[in-house]
């Protein structure tokens, strides 16, 4: 049965973040297969426009990504009601409302929606916050954790059903918020493998970049304190002299690019580099480049949590190296592939030394890529999550 599906995410294209692609990939798919879809999301501008057969729907909102917290916050705390006016004037009639948290506050958005128009409220949960940004000391003020607290577990109450990314998220949901189990369903995520596997390798970026013939490891999302990237620059260090054809190549932005940027000018890390993102279609092309695709977690951390990242490096068949906290399910993803190597975050020496690891065996690398796009297309292409998908809108 057809239904009109409305999704309510903070991020979508052409904004460059992989929250962005996921909600993109989830629309279209499900547009693909007959149902009437419109989105709702937050621009610097406001307007509505058709785009891939979906109605976006867009809100001009404060800015609420690479800012301080406290702006964040307050963006996120506006933002309910900005996107309750446009919906309230924009949509007549709505079967399924699905929300993307984090922002938590939407899911309030997605409560009003379902009282409204009887639809049936889907939360997404990517990450679980407010825990997150109090284990990163981003959040601190008591009584604001448990505010979030308390709309925490409304969000949980009122929805119909949960989607999380993994099984940990299921166990952590269960035991520590008491979320009936039944009520969550674990879709991993997704991505369209397509435009990965069209990408080329042209050598383009290592001249423009100017690091043809070194050891890339590479790291492409945003620069933030869950990403604990100041590790780079102490690895850097340690490698510079004994390994000069290892370099570490960051394309993105963040609320810490600037504040990484100015340490590794005054510690002279010289084989750590610093890029903006690249527009997606690049960005496929330039992951073919790449020796190796870094993805981390610090071990401050305390909330399950799979970085979206990964699953691009896994459609480029980039091999794979992590430096997460204990709780990440991508240790599992990665051990499953068979696509690359794992370390404890707060274990520098196994960090330095799965480096080493695979720039000494680097014949070993195809075969991990391969791993990873193989399983890719096994488990994360929107092709095969969509249908898990639609057995939950029903």
């Amino acid at each position: 049965m057809k239904k009109n599906i409305l999704i309510i995410t903070d991020a979508y294209p052409p904004e460059l973040r992989s929250s962005a692609e996921l909600m993109r990939d989830l629309a279209v798919a499900f547009q693909k297969r007959g149902h009437s879809v419109s989105v709702v999301t937050s621009s610097v501008k406001s307007g509505v426009a058709e785009e891939e057969g979906i109605r976006v729907i867009r809100v001009k909102t404060l800015p609420h990504h690479d800012v301080l917290f406290v702006l964040k916050g307050i963006s996120w705390l506006l933002m309910p009601r900005l996107f309750w006016r446009a919906i309230v004037k924009k949509i007549t009639t709505c079967d399924v409302v699905i929300v993307h948290s984090p922002p938590l506050p939407l899911a309030y958005t997605a409560y009003k929606v379902k009282k409204k128009y009887g639809a049936r409220y889907i939360l997404n949960v990517q990450d679980i916050f407010p825990q997150n940004a109090a284990d990163l000391g981003i959040l601190k003020n008591k009584p604001l954790i448990k505010f979030f607290e308390r709309m925490e577990r409304r969000a949980y109450a009122s929805c119909d059903a949960i989607v999380t990314p993994s099984e940990k998220h299921r166990v952590y949901l269960t035991e520590k918020r008491k979320v009936p189990k039944e009520k969550i369903s674990i879709i991993p995520h997704w991505l369209n493998i397509e435009p990965f596997e069209k990408a080329k390798n042209t050598g383009g970026f290592r001249k423009q970049f100017g690091l043809e013939n070194k050891f890339i490891v590479f790291f492409g999302g945003v620069m933030g304190p869950s990403q604990g990237l100041d590790i780079l620059l102490r690895l850097g260090a340690r490698l510079q002299e004994s390994h000069p054809d290892i370099v570490f190549l960051v394309c993105g932005d963040g609320s810490e690019k600037k504040r990484l940027m100015e340490t590794k000018e005054r510690e002279g890390a010289n084989n750590v580099y610093f890029e903006n993102w690249a527009p997606k279609e690049e960005y496929r092309d330039l992951l073919k480049e790449m020796d190796v695709g870094l993805i981390t977690l610090t071990a401050k951390n305390t909330t399950p949590a799979v970085p979206a990242k990964l699953m691009g490096y896994l459609a480029a068949g980039l091999p794979v190296l992590g430096f997460l906290h204990k709780e990440s399910e991508a240790h599992k993803i990665i051990r499953e592939a068979g696509c690359g190597e794992t370390a404890p975050y707060d274990d520098e020496d196994a960090c330095l030394n799965i480096i080493l690891q695979m720039y000494d065996n680097r014949e070993n690398l195809k075969v991990m890529g391969s791993n990873g796009l193989e399983y890719a297309r096994k488990f994360l292409s929107i092709e095969a999550v969509i249908r898990q998908w639609e057995k939950i809108i029903i």
